[in-house]
């Protein structure tokens, strides 16, 4: 089985919010993608999709380094997720690959992510602590990053959009 992974189109964000619900235990990510569509932060939104049909999605968007003087671009990714009878199949795994190559096409300096360190590591992330960043959720080994441009990233405090902290502080 084969996944044709794609950008997003307008049309295919209520089979997104559907992935979303399914892959999680609660609907904060998909409440949480859906803002930030409405709110334009979404930098680079893909989906994987089989037979026309769509079964996995990846979002990016843009997160800054507080106090930094740097010029650099960086984005957080999150949230990714395939629909639960597809999951564990390599279809993440081929998101997430896809879609740090388009982030570097993109010409982001450097990528994000609060996840599973055995799962990110394949893909090149190692600890945000090593680059001197911190984040605002108290994440420790879960916080990672991956330079895309070398020098990209400067020591300081990543700053998700707004729509993380609104969803947070909602709960």
């Amino acid at each position: 089985m084969n996944a044709l992974i794609r950008l997003q189109q307008c049309s295919d964000a209520a089979t997104i919010d559907h992935v979303l619900r399914s892959a999680f235990p609660t609907d904060q990510e998909a409440r949480l993608v859906d803002r930030l569509r409405k709110h334009q932060r979404l930098r680079l939104s893909l989906i994987a999709e089989i037979d026309d049909v769509i079964v996995g999605h990846i979002a990016f968007s843009e997160v800054t380094i507080a106090g930094s003087l740097a010029n650099s671009t960086g984005l957080g990714l999150a949230p990714v997720a395939i629909v639960p009878e597809l999951q564990r199949r390599g279809f993440g795994a081929r998101l997430v690959a896809e879609g740090l190559c388009a982030c570097e096409r993109l010409g982001a300096g450097f990528v994000v992510v609060l996840g599973a360190p055995e799962y990110y590591h394949r893909f090149g992330f190692t600890s945000a602590d090593l680059f001197g960043l911190e984040n605002e959720y108290g994440a420790g080994e879960s916080f990672m990053a991956l330079e895309l441009k070398t020098g990209s990233i400067t020591p300081g405090l990543i700053r998700y959009a707004s729509e993380f902290s609104d969803l947070a502080s909602a709960l």
